[in-house]
């Protein structure tokens, strides 16, 4: 359930001694810290009228409760996306007393420039220098005590899928946090014309006496004005005394753009870019390995159509085998042991106790319920969705975005609308949450309206554990014909109708990484606990009720209205209504 991001931020103040924000740009390991400090134990909270949620959860170090606020992972801080837009309200408003910026060694000139917008709001800081190892294989090394002179702030290497160097991380938080520690970096200075600009603007604010919007430093107010943000520009405009401010940030932005021919926002964005380029080339040597590592290896396999295409169609055959034989089997002992050691001693002491009557019989069904939702939810719910962690963690789907660009935009859609689709084959409802990876409300819709038509495990669980079983695997397959013949009418049917143009093809490539087997159990069981939580009572409770219609005569009844329908439309036998 997702709170208010203003309740929630409170509450967690209230309850924790120290309160931490984890910040960082998408894949660079967030979740895995956030994952490792804190457990499953998770609350997610949003703002109105946004979707991209923050999570947050409570650790102890010692004797001492911490508060983590785990941010959306984005690239910048700003008003640009909703993701922006919420990573930097959840700073703004949860006011951490420490932030915890998780950097990707292997890119660090872009995950510095985040790392920069945070410095320049002033909030004590710690920087987790993840993925090492990997960086390490690719010939990376940084100099992480030139990284922290340049920054200000501590900078600890981790591996966070392996849990090291985390305990290091959370203590040198609690201290930051415990000291007030404000960044003091050394040689953040952009060119000497913008920085003029940003020492007038600054002197300006500081000489008004003004009272300052979340009680952020003078210069980084100048910054967001000379930025344009839209945000402060608004809430400076009604705050009383900040009127000649907003007027002379409009000159000097109006300076800026006659001097370098672009926005003022562009060239304070280019300043930064340039600044964190030239800290990642102080600090960072790069060797070239001898041979291009596996993983980039993989890539260029899974990426290029001629290998790609194969390698998809071998993927998907492999996931319907896996789910076809070792579902069918797995659910097949399963039954068999559950009726011979489970339901048989049951029902003998059920019929010993009250006698063989209706009701008796109807209490035996939530046995069946049970049985039900164990030799669908394990062999199939659970095989998928260890499937689909294992090609998550791996980075294949990105590949598979990828290369599904082309066919995607057939139906009005980006290639990363590929994996909440892909996603949907395990639940439908995370899936369909997960097309906020998607930029605009049309492709959102879209592919929200595509997800449903695609067969969820518990559809699947269905067509392999009686179609298949039953019929024979070939009408399975059948069914999947239809509902992907049904699935490309109604895409293209919607892209011609709906008004609006896809989205080009703009994506970040994340490398193949080997899969983390902490971290494939996590996501399995955090998805199956869902099904567990939500599917199972139903199926007990569907049971029930059919057991109760089946033992007092009344589904009979039921079938005879229907009989017509399904014995002269479909030709199925009257059982079947």
């Amino acid at each position: 359930m997702a709170f208010s991001c203003h309740s929630a931020l409170h509450k967690l103040h209230e309850q924790t001694d120290f309160t931490i924000a984890l910040a960082g740009n998408p894949n660079v390991g967030k979740s895995s810290v956030f994952n490792s400090l804190t457990g499953m134990g998770v609350d997610t909270a949003n703002y109105p009228g946004m979707t991209v949620e923050v999570n947050m959860a409570t650790t102890t170090l010692d004797d001492t409760i911490i508060g983590i606020i785990d941010l959306p992972g984005t690239y910048a801080l700003g008003t640009v996306s909703e993701d922006q837009w919420v990573a930097r309200q959840g700073v703004l408003d949860g006011r951490p007393d420490v932030v915890v910026m998780v950097l990707d060694a292997t890119k660090l000139a872009r995950n510095l420039y985040m790392l920069i917008q945070f410095l320049e709001l002033g909030y004590p800081m710690v920087a987790a220098l993840n993925v090492v190892d990997v960086a390490r294989r690719q010939g990376r090394n940084v100099d992480i005590k030139a990284l922290s002179r340049h920054l200000g702030i501590p900078i600890i290497p981790t591996v966070a899928n392996r849990g090291e160097g985390l305990e290091e991380l959370m203590e040198m938080a609690v201290d930051v946090a415990r000291a007030r520690q404000n960044p003091s970096p050394q040689g953040l200075v952009y060119g000497h014309d913008i920085e003029l600009q940003i020492a007038r603007l600054t002197n300006a604010i500081t000489s008004a006496d003004l009272e300052d919007p979340y009680g952020l430093p003078h210069r980084a107010l100048a910054m967001l004005l000379l930025e344009k943000d839209s945000e402060f520009l608004e809430i400076t405009a009604s705050m009383p005394g900040w009127g000649p401010v907003l007027e002379l940030a409009a000159e000097l932005r109006a300076d800026i753009e006659r001097e370098h021919g672009q926005p003022a926002c562009s060239r304070v964005a280019a300043e930064r870019h340039a600044l964190a380029g030239m800290i990642a080339a102080e600090v960072e040597t790069v060797e070239e390995p001898e041979k291009p590592p596996l993983g980039e290896r993989l890539w260029r396999y899974t990426t290029s159509p001629v290998t790609g295409m194969p390698i998809l169609f071998a993927v998907l055959a492999a996931i319907f085998v896996l789910m076809f034989f070792i579902g069918d089997n797995l659910a097949t002992v399963m039954s068999q042991a559950w009726v011979t050691y489970i339901e048989a001693p049951i029902s003998n002491a059920l019929f010993a106790l009250l006698g063989e009557n209706v009701f008796s019989m109807t209490l035996l069904w939530v046995v069946k319920g049970v049985e039900a939702a164990l030799t669908i939810g394990i062999p199939y719910v659970l095989t998928f969705y260890l499937i689909l962690a294992v090609l998550e963690d791996s980075g294949y789907l990105n590949s598979v975005a990828f290369l599904t660009d082309a066919v995607m935009h057939r139906f009005g859609l980006h290639g990363r609308a590929i994996i909440p689709i892909i996603a949907g084959a395990g639940c439908n409802v995370p899936a369909i949450i997960g097309t906020r990876v998607l930029t605009t409300t049309r492709e959102r819709l879209l592919a929200g309206i595509l997800i449903v038509l695609v067969p969820c495990s518990a559809r699947t669980a269905v067509i392999f554990g009686a179609v298949a079983y039953y019929a024979g695997w070939q009408y399975a397959l059948l069914i999947y014909g239809i509902l992907l013949v049904l699935w490309v009418l109604v895409g293209l049917g919607l892209n011609k109708i709906m008004p609006g143009a896809s989205t080009g093809l703009v994506m970040e490539m994340f490398p193949f990484r080997r899969p983390h087997l902490k971290t494939i159990l996590r996501k399995t069981w955090f998805r199956f606990k869902a099904f567990i939580y939500l599917a199972a009572p139903i199926l007990i409770f569907g049971s029930v009720i059919l057991g109760a219609l089946y033992n007092t005569g009344l589904l009979w009844d039921l079938t005879t209205p229907m009989s017509p329908v399904i014995e002269g439309w479909m030709g199925l036998p009257a059982v079947a209504g």
